[in-house]
């Protein structure tokens, strides 16, 4: 039996806790359609790495591409907003099969970019799951139908948040929250997806 909204996964690695606006109901679980995620402090440890040629590099976590290709098997659809451009970025998002047309680089104001997305799929806010990070999320964190953010957080991005990531950006944060939000949900979506996983299904 899946833990109720509002239980914390004591017993799993990719736990999560309540943020200060609380697991909402399961109804919005159910609801949501599209999980955005910023990248930089999100899907990796906000680290940028320039070498003397201008090359830059990023790190990323396998286990936080595991739980966006769970997701993605769970038929959401899934997006990444982020303030800066990097080519890395194109790459990475290439390697865990998300369509360009739901990657939006140099977004430094994102809500604007959140909304010309959710139009252009005809969904609304609350059917919509953001995870950020920094002052620059909190616009969207606060219209999204499921706020969350890693543990290391901004205070200012996670006092928006309904669900907060007891692991870190870049280092599985993320794939705790798509754990979170497909075994809440409780409506076999966790169990589909893992079976297409594993290929079982």
């Amino acid at each position: 039996m899946e833990p109720a909204p509002g239980t914390l996964w004591n017993d799993d690695l990719y736990s999560v806790r309540p943020g200060p606006r609380g697991f909402p109901a399961q109804s919005v679980y159910r609801g949501i359609k599209l999980v955005v995620f910023d990248v930089d402090g999100v899907l990796t440890d906000g680290r940028i790495i320039i070498d003397d040629k201008g090359t830059e590099s990023k790190f990323f976590d396998v286990r936080d591409g595991a739980g966006i290709t769970l997701l993605r098997l769970a038929g959401l659809k899934v997006a990444l907003i982020t303030g800066r451009s990097s080519a890395v970025v194109d790459h990475r998002a290439r390697e865990i099969k998300i369509p360009p047309e739901y990657v939006k680089q140099g977004a430094k104001v994102k809500l604007p970019v959140l909304r010309q997305m959710l139009t252009e799929n005809a969904m609304q806010a609350q059917e919509c799951a953001f995870v950020g990070d920094d002052l620059i999320d909190t616009d969207v964190l606060e219209v999204a139908g499921l706020a969350c953010c890693p543990t290391d957080a901004h205070a200012g991005a996670m006092k928006q948040c309904h669900v907060v990531a007891n692991l870190k950006g870049g280092h599985g944060g993320v794939r705790a929250i798509a754990e979170h939000i497909l075994k809440t949900r409780a409506d076999g979506s966790w169990e589909m997806a893992v079976g297409k996983y594993m290929g079982k299904i």
